[in-house]
């Protein structure tokens, strides 16, 4: 006949059940995680000043060889912060934390650091992603400004087995298409598009000599798209007619663009663009002015506001998820060129009706 379980029993499994779970939770606590948390990083104010490498405050925009003025209030541009790595994974804990706090994402790991590409590389990637930006940020603000800003197109590297191997040479300067003058990257990809496959004719200068090279785009296809390439790395260069230093270390990524273009544009003018106001913002900019979409909206938003911005100039391309996700306190303003987030500022500054300024909507994408 079976007995009773005494109360002694049922609290000594009781306490052997607690004691598992509590091993588990700890297990869980340092087991590593195929995934990093991002969170708000550092503001920088692009009217103020950054530490040099020496650990000095400088300008962060310096302008040597034109008039400046006074400024007031705060452009600043914002940052994400990665928490984790593959060397230094995140715990389970700590991304059951991150999971209930709207201020940060969690992510998968490859997103951020794919596999077999090293951390130095990446940091390479992102300063060379992040000195474009300054470039591409320095050639619309002085054009915005009335300056001539000549451009050419340089090759970097020609992919070995890519269309134009043995065709282009680095350092070659492409300067038409089909006959067609191309100063910009944008124009001279979607000319390779048009193409669709059929050879083009590229006018490149060489060594001081122009020759013209043809070249037969080779096809890619991802995710139901085709896409034409000729297997070469380019860069634009400017050639700028006045002397704009953007200095800022240890940031990398093109999403500052935006915020330097417009900080550039305060330090050149009179009065201040902001109206003296704290205006924060994101989104990678090219030469023309164009705005374009970047990673970690959200937690840029909540570093922005805790940083003690009023507006937030967000690109158009990131409104799906800014919309539901905007902190208390913070008005977004939805931008897709450089001349909509100078017409913001002119509102703000002016004391107009921010009411009516652009915003992200459900609908907007």
């Amino acid at each position: 006949m079976t007995q009773p379980r005494t109360e002694a029993t049922r609290t000594k499994v009781g306490l052997t059940a607690l004691a598992i779970a509590l091993v588990a939770l700890v297990a869980l606590t340092f087991l590593p995680t195929p995934y990093v948390i991002q969170k708000p990083g550092p503001v920088y104010n692009t009217l103020g000043t950054a530490l040099d490498a020496d650990g000095e405050e400088i300008p962060l925009i310096q302008i040597d060889d034109a008039e400046t003025f006074p400024t007031e209030g705060a452009l600043d541009l914002t940052t994400v912060q990665v928490v984790g790595s593959r060397e230094r994974p995140v715990s389970w804990f700590e991304l059951a934390l991150a999971w209930v706090d709207s201020s940060k994402a969690v992510v998968p790991i490859e997103s951020v650091f794919p596999e077999g590409v090293t951390r130095e590389q990446r940091e390479q990637r992102n300063s060379m992603l992040m000195v474009d930006s300054q470039h591409e940020a320095t050639a619309a603000a002085l054009r915005q400004l009335g300056e001539e800003v000549p451009a050419t197109i340089s090759v970097v590297e020609v992919l070995d087995d890519g269309a134009s191997a043995g065709l282009l040479e680095a350092d070659d300067q492409i300067t038409e298409i089909d006959g067609v003058a191309v100063s910009d990257m944008d124009a001279l990809r979607a000319k390779i598009q048009e193409a669709e496959g059929k050879a083009v004719a590229l006018t490149v200068v060489r060594d001081d000599e122009e020759q013209t090279v043809t070249v037969t785009p080779q096809k890619r296809e991802a995710n139901g798209t085709t896409t034409w390439l000729i297997g070469v790395t380019l860069m634009l260069e400017y050639e700028f007619p006045i002397d704009v230093t953007l200095q800022l270390n240890n940031v990398g990524g093109p999403s500052a663009g935006l915020m330097f273009a417009l900080g550039i544009i305060d330090v050149l003018t009179p009065g201040e663009l902001n109206g003296g106001e704290t205006v924060a913002g994101t989104g990678t900019i090219n030469g023309l002015g164009d705005v374009g979409p970047i990673g970690g909206i959200r937690q840029k938003l909540y570093g922005a506001r805790d940083a003690g911005a009023t507006y937030f100039f967000a690109p158009e391309a990131n409104c799906a998820e800014v919309v539901g996700h905007v902190p208390d306190g913070l008005q977004v303003v939805k931008t897709a060129t450089l001349d909509d987030a100078l017409d913001a500022l002119e509102v703000i500054a002016e004391g107009g009706d921010v009411a009516d300024l652009p915003t992200c909507t459900a609908a907007a994408k």
